[in-house]
């Protein structure tokens, strides 16, 4: 699967778009939509680097996301894309959220993961709308840049 249109401007908005680089909340060089790799103190980008950094990046976090045993409807996909970007492929390869998906869990027994990746406390709301996202209810927290 790919992540839809829609599911590619909620990651861009929990994201933010920033075009000179910054470090995130653990001190990462970061730019444009959430981009870490090669990123140094000095960097600066145009918002059409940043969108197609960005599409470079959705493709791991959609393998990851693709490597789950059971299907997905798109809003589910879509906001594992946005968890896996978020949290890195290998965190989510080892988690147990993964894990009850591939039991075949209901979804609101997976949702209950997202709760347990609070930390740091910024990220709360974001992991609230990626749950809702994953529940296909209204979408219930955005960050924004």
């Amino acid at each position: 699967m790919k992540t839809s249109e829609q599911g590619v401007a909620l990651i861009r908005d929990r994201e933010g778009c920033i075009l000179k680089a910054y470090q995130d909340t653990v001190g990462v060089w970061t730019i444009g939509v959430g981009h870490t790799a090669g990123v140094s103190e000095f960097d600066r980008c145009t918002e059409e680097q940043a969108t197609a950094w960005l599409a470079e990046d959705l493709m791991w976090s959609e393998a990851a996301v693709n490597l789950v045993e059971v299907p997905l409807e798109q809003h589910q996909f879509d906001a594992l894309v946005s968890f896996v970007f978020n949290v890195g492929q290998f965190a989510f390869a080892s988690s147990t959220m993964k894990r009850l998906l591939n039991a075949g869990e209901p979804p609101e027994v997976v949702a209950r993961q997202f709760d347990r990746w609070n930390i740091p406390p910024e990220i709360i709301s974001r992991r609230m709308g990626e749950k809702a996202q994953f529940l296909g209810t209204q979408f219930v927290a955005r960050i924004a840049a």
